[in-house]
């Protein structure tokens, strides 16, 4: 997942959306369910379950006991919920988070410093902020390690992942069952954009990602509008659990709701099943790193949601929110959480925090309060489709590449670390090790961010000590230190 709209940081994650189908009069809508088995029932009699209250079954996550069905029956949840086995049912059609624009600035030229990469590597402040150039001297990656950005697509086709791009272990999840992930799949460039920061190739044109060297798989998780339905992070979650993946970047929020509650009925059973699918990948050793999102939100002290649900556009709805209400996947324990930090090594205004949450901070950008001559536009560059509109566009030897800023940025580089220290080090208490790899930074004089309030209204405090703090949880990651 950036509030107020007109602050919205690029692919900072919107609020997730909490829409019913519409039933028109003689018309009949097919819709889309979780169905969530109790823990322990089986669902190997799940096509017959479904058939049996008017639906079809699109996916059986046996391994979880989540379901995923169609039915344009009105009556179809309430005729599952009869079934003993049956814990809960959540119609998802209308659900998501959608992808946001960056609206803060207008479009800049930058001139190419002295490059330490490739061509474009002098623009890459970002990397030389976290010491990715002294990493690669000790590892730039092993081909043996396969990173995953569950996004909205992949550009596999850009020269600059080309060469680490894996196809057997990449996706379409969009329509809830995986399917093989075609040329042009990424209409919004989100998915593309972190790719490149993860494993863009060094070869001697643009940029050069944290861990050139390692393999790259896309996992297509939201639909061409980049809305993150459950069925589709569900999806993404078990094919990298099955698929050998090592590590997945998650650059958004999933759920109905951008605080999904569970004391809602609906909202607990597409927040288990969301849970469900990301444990079970982390049980197959998957190393799960996700954004805090762009609201300027202590998540871990949350007082209002005032941006869900935001589709249709007007439908959102202020409501007073407490600690019973979570998001997925950053508040899943065991998931890296990544804040986002600017040249200046400041949190960025947009970044959301909080001290059970943040567990590590990276380069995200910061547009407003963070520019300096290494960072002239405050953004992050790296690859995007040639397809897709670029407002900060920079084009090397026919390749695009395009500056964004966000927490969807950031973690990225924690992603590419996590897989660089995989490299060296092998799989044992990944986590733990990134918040290790980081240099320490105080709170910071929080009166700078007092234009950009929380959604509640209230200013952004930070939390703790220079060990650990809300700001930036252990420290701002260090690839050299991860490898070292």
């Amino acid at each position: 997942m950036n509030r107020p709209r007109a602050l919205l940081a690029a692919a900072g994650l919107g609020a997730a959306l909490c829409v019913a189908p519409v039933i028109q009069a003689g018309a009949a809508t097919e819709s889309t369910y979780v169905v969530l088995y109790h823990e322990g029932a089986s669902s190997s009699n799940a096509a017959n379950t479904i058939a049996s209250a008017g639906g079809t079954v699109v996916a059986n996550h046996s391994q979880i006991g989540v379901v995923i069905a169609r039915s344009s029956s009105t009556g179809f949840a309430s005729a599952l919920k009869q079934n003993g086995n049956v814990e809960g049912v959540a119609a998802t059609t209308g659900l998501g988070v959608q992808v946001a624009p960056d609206q803060s600035g207008g479009a800049e030229d930058v001139a190419a410093a002295a490059t330490w990469g490739d061509s474009l590597s002098g623009l890459q402040w970002d990397m030389q902020q976290i010491n990715v150039p002294q990493a690669h001297q000790v590892t730039p990656g092993s081909k043996e390690i396969v990173v995953a950005t569950l996004d909205t697509g992949l550009d596999f086709t850009h020269p600059d992942l080309a060469a680490n791009y894996d196809a057997s272990r990449s996706a379409d999840c969009s329509s809830g069952t995986p399917t093989p992930l075609l040329p042009g799949n990424d209409q919004n460039g989100h998915g593309t954009h972190t790719a490149g920061t993860i494993a863009a190739a060094a070869n001697g044109i643009g940029i050069v990602g944290v861990a050139p060297n390692v393999r790259l798989a896309g996992v297509k998780t939201s639909n061409d509008d980049g809305f993150f339905f459950p069925e589709m992070v569900i999806c993404s979650y078990m094919w990298s659990a099955t698929r050998g993946i090592n590590v997945t970047n998650n650059s958004y929020f999933a759920d109905p709701w951008l605080f999904n509650c569970r004391n809602d009925a609906e909202q607990r059973a597409i927040w288990k099943a969301e849970r469900r699918a990301i444990r079970y990948a982390q049980s197959k050793g998957v190393v799960v790193v996700a954004s805090q999102g762009n609201d300027s939100t202590d998540l871990s002290h949350p007082r209002v949601d005032v941006i869900s649900p935001d589709y249709p556009p007007g439908n959102e709805q202020e409501r007073e929110i407490t600690n019973a209400c979570a998001v997925v996947p950053v508040e899943i324990p065991g998931v890296v959480g990544v804040t986002a930090t600017g040249n200046k090594r400041l949190k960025s205004f947009y970044s959301s925090y909080g001290i059970s949450t943040a567990d590590v901070a990276a380069p995200g950008g910061d547009s407003i309060l963070q520019l300096t001559p290494a960072a002239p536009n405050g953004r992050v560059l790296s690859t995007y489709p040639s397809y897709r509109p670029c407002t900060r566009k920079v084009v090397d030897a026919g390749a695009t590449y395009c500056y964004l800023q966000g927490t969807s940025m950031a973690g990225p580089h924690v992603a590419g670390v996590a897989a660089l220290l995989l490299s060296k080090q092998g799989s044992a208490g990944t986590a733990a090790k990134l918040q290790q790899a980081t240099n320490p930074l105080p709170c910071p004089d929080t009166s700078i961010y007092a234009p950009f309030p929380q959604n509640s209204g209230e200013p952004q405090t930070c939390q703790g000590g220079t060990a650990h703090n809300s700001f930036y949880g252990s420290g701002e990651i260090d690839a050299l230190k991860a490898v070292s």
